[in-house]
């Protein structure tokens, strides 16, 4: 059974271990942008979150990760429709592919059986913003340093290079979250591994928030 005939027949039926490894990266894909879709019809799922924690207490089977700014507009739960156990969340000022979270992403999908990553960028994005015009604040200064590959790829972009610019900010952030899914596999050999064999896909995508759309950079 796919993962949209099983939700028709009990769209709130929590993720159990035979769901999750009947699926492919492929339906699980489907499964996420089927989600935004009925987010932006505003025919989100209406499910009982307190009867889906308990059906939760005893395990979690997650079919993707989400990878994405921790921005407030942008809560990966809500703008893919999914509910408690579905999909695990790691969010960090500009959605950059560090350490902490690639070892969140191995654990993610080789140890607790996910089989799609999505990296989420979205529009008008204060990091971006920040690594264009060289902010420096604390740790964030060192943060803001993993979205610099992607403000240089963009050094022959018309227009200013400042984050006034709309369409060269739009262009970094694009870029930025290419980057990010494109480490992910450079970094981890675990990752590169499940890739490999089918059992893991790996995607960027980009959030509009004026919108709510969800655009996939496949």
């Amino acid at each position: 059974m796919t993962l949209g005939r099983a939700w028709a027949a009990d769209e709130c039926a929590v993720q159990t271990r035979e769901r999750q490894a009947a699926l492919s990266p492929d339906t699980a894909l489907q499964e996420l942008k089927v989600g935004n879709e009925r987010f932006l019809s505003q025919n989100m799922r209406s499910c009982d979150l307190l009867g889906q924690v308990r059906a939760t207490a005893g395990g979690q089977f997650p079919f993707a990760l989400v990878i994405g700014c921790m921005d407030s507009r942008v809560p990966p739960e809500l703008v893919f429709d999914q509910r408690i156990g579905d999909i695990f969340s790691a969010r960090l000022a500009g959605n950059v592919a560090e350490d902490d979270v690639v070892g969140s992403a191995e654990f993610a999908t080789k140890l607790a059986g996910a089989k799609l990553i999505v990296v989420l960028g979205h529009s008008e994005c204060g990091a971006v913003k920040g690594a264009i015009d060289g902010a420096e604040l604390g740790k964030l200064t060192h943060l803001l340093q993993r979205i610099k590959p992607a403000v240089e790829a963009n050094r022959n972009a018309p227009g200013e290079h400042t984050s006034t610019n709309k369409d060269f900010v739009q262009r970094v952030a694009t870029t930025n979250v290419r980057l990010a899914a494109q480490s992910l596999q450079n970094e981890s050999q675990v990752l590169r591994d499940l890739v490999a064999r089918n059992e893991l896909k790996i995607v960027a995508a980009m959030h509009d928030i004026a919108s709510g759309r969800i655009t996939f950079l496949e």
